[in-house]
């Protein structure tokens, strides 16, 4: 499977879906895109420059979460070998879409690559401080991290990654990839995702995600844990927004 992008959808229940999108929508710098889909569940924030990576969906039931899209040549190849992995189909996935679930039941779709190819720029805020939405998280109960670092590994083209004493394993720092995927060892029963931004400012950047109705749940020298307004979980990490380091 050769994986040609990478798109981060949220996935936003009815009641959320209006707030979430505007914060969203301010917190990456994007546009939305007008709304697609059958009853208009769909939409794209649209960044400055560069290809989107980075879409939202209307969810019906349950408090949603978030997923990753890999943009491949061919869905239903790429579902078979991603199916040698380790990977499982969701059954209640409608007609021509494939969904699947990874070892330790991280979401992920296989869809059509488009075209996509030229990363988004980095944006420098009023503050001065640069960041950028950059990497996508799968957190992974404990007894499923090696296998789902060679699963990820594996599916995204990257060598074999010794896992021996690591909590934490970031994937391709790939300058062809509109996101990295960080699989992360934890003492949850389920797996789940969240995303995080790479910021030259801890303090400015915090400070503008408050602004935006965010509270701080957890600090350390490098990294915040942040709430959205709604409860949902991302963290702020002082790393160079162009490099991902």
């Amino acid at each position: 499977m050769h994986v040609r992008w990478l798109t981060a959808y949220f996935d936003f229940p009815a009641s959320e879906f209006g707030s979430e999108v505007t914060f969203w929508r301010a917190i990456s710098g994007s546009t939305v895109s007008p709304p697609r889909g059958a009853f208009n569940e769909f939409a794209t924030l649209e960044p400055f420059h560069g290809d989107p990576y980075l879409r939202v969906q209307r969810v019906a039931d349950g408090p949603g979460g978030m997923h990753l899209d890999l943009h491949v040549d061919d869905p239903a190849q790429a579902a078979h070998e991603a199916e040698l992995l380790g990977a499982v189909r969701r059954p209640d996935t409608p007609a021509g879409l494939v969904t699947m679930h990874s070892p330790a039941g991280g979401v992920f779709c296989l869809v059509p690559w488009t075209g996509e190819e030229v990363r988004a720029r980095p944006i420098r805020w009023p503050g001065g401080g640069i960041s950028v939405i950059d990497q996508l998280r799968f957190q992974v109960p404990a007894p499923e991290f090696d296998r789902e670092v060679t699963f990820w590994a594996t599916l995204i083209e990257k060598d074999p990654v010794d896992t021996a004493e690591l909590s934490e394993v970031a994937l391709n720092h790939s300058p062809r990839l509109s996101l990295q995927v960080v699989i992360l060892r934890t003492d949850d029963e389920l797996a789940s995702a969240h995303t995080a931004i790479a910021a030259t400012d801890l303090v400015d950047e915090v400070a503008r995600h408050e602004d935006w109705g965010a509270v701080v749940v957890e600090r350390t020298p490098q990294s915040v844990q942040m709430a959205d307004p709604c409860g949902r979980v991302y963290y702020i990490t002082a790393r160079n927004p162009r490099t991902g380091v």
